[in-house]
């Protein structure tokens, strides 16, 4: 069982990582009202987009609480309600999260495309949402609740018997510690690039380049959405315990979130360029180049060097089963 200071260190590591990224969208919200284009948008989009900031301010102190509680309520002291008390205030959390997502990509969509296709990419971002950090943890927690003891003990039991490899918990701190160095940075670009849509210079682009951003827009938000599941997993599904299991689950979202992150810095690479040299072939040459040195670097690379390392495990092991074989 991992020991209950671990399990509060990882829960406000968290929670570190939602809050570094909360506060620069934060501050992107308070931006988007002094934007000129503000004053353009529809008036039911002006007060959803208070309504949005409202849901940002709830979802920031919410995620703040937990400092307050353990330090005014347990003095500073490792206990159980702290480690009770953040889960809860995490999975609360991202409600508003979700909530404020969905009504910035509205006005988003709304703006260049309607009014019914933005209610659908509003609700089908908050679906996506609450699915990933609510809907597939209640599936799972069903499913693995009998297994963690059990997994607990056979994680355990790998770390003892394998001395030399990396233990459980540094690859779980490692994997959180990979998330927060990729999740603030989108976060933020999320925010640019919902502000952005408000700005004089948006409205002279080609319709083309605006709906590039707001496809990029979106990979961006689905993105975040990926990188934001493992900490509702790690609360609801695993109880804040390391198991191989959440290292296997957060792996996997951080990989994945890196797909659709690509695509949409890459997107709006393309609108920049477009802007500048006023052509469009450059504009896609530049952005798929980009797009080649993203996947390339993260992935390609990445499975030729996994490539490599399986052959040359298979070699060594052959040339041990030559030799016991020769004795």
């Amino acid at each position: 069982m991992a020991k209950l200071k671990d399990r509060i260190k990882t829960a406000l590591d968290e929670s570190r990582m939602l809050i570094l990224g909360a506060q620069v969208l934060l501050g992107f919200q308070y931006r988007s009202v002094f934007e000129p284009g503000f004053d353009k948008l529809p008036f039911s989009s002006q007060y959803l987009k208070l309504c949005g900031l409202c849901l940002m301010l709830i979802a920031v102190g919410l995620i703040m609480s937990p400092g307050a509680f353990h330090r005014i309520v347990e003095e500073g002291e490792d206990t159980e309600r702290v480690h009770r008390y953040t889960s809860n205030i995490m999975g609360l959390a991202l409600m508003p999260f979700a909530l404020g997502f969905s009504i910035d990509l509205y006005v988003a969509a709304e703006k260049l495309l309607g009014r019914t296709a933005g209610v659908s990419a509003g609700a089908g971002l908050c679906l996506v949402a609450l699915f990933f950090w609510y809907g597939l943890e209640a599936i799972r927690r069903r499913e693995r609740e009998p297994k963690i003891m059990e997994k607990e003990m056979e994680s355990k039991k790998k770390e003892q018997d394998d001395a030399e490899g990396t233990k459980l918990k540094d690859k779980i701190e490692q994997a959180l510690t990979e998330m927060r160095v990729v999740l603030p940075g989108a976060q933020a670009l999320l925010g640019f690039q919902f502000a952005s849509m408000l700005v004089e210079g948006f409205d002279k682009l080609p319709a083309s380049s605006k709906y590039v951003h707001l496809a990029s827009l979106t990979l961006i938000a689905v993105s975040v959405v990926l990188l934001m599941s493992p900490a509702a997993y790690h609360r609801i599904v695993e109880r804040g315990h390391e198991t191989e299991h959440f290292h296997a689950f957060a792996s996997r979202m951080l990989i994945a979130a890196m797909l659709p992150l690509a695509l949409g810095m890459c997107g709006d690479f393309f609108v920049v360029i477009r802007k500048i040299t006023n052509s469009s072939a450059a504009a896609i040459t530049g952005a798929a180049l980009m797009l080649l040195f993203f996947y390339g670097l993260w992935f390609g690379y990445t499975l030729y060097r996994r490539g490599q390392q399986g052959e040359a495990s298979l070699a060594s092991a052959a040339n041990d089963h030559k030799q016991y074989a020769s004795r």
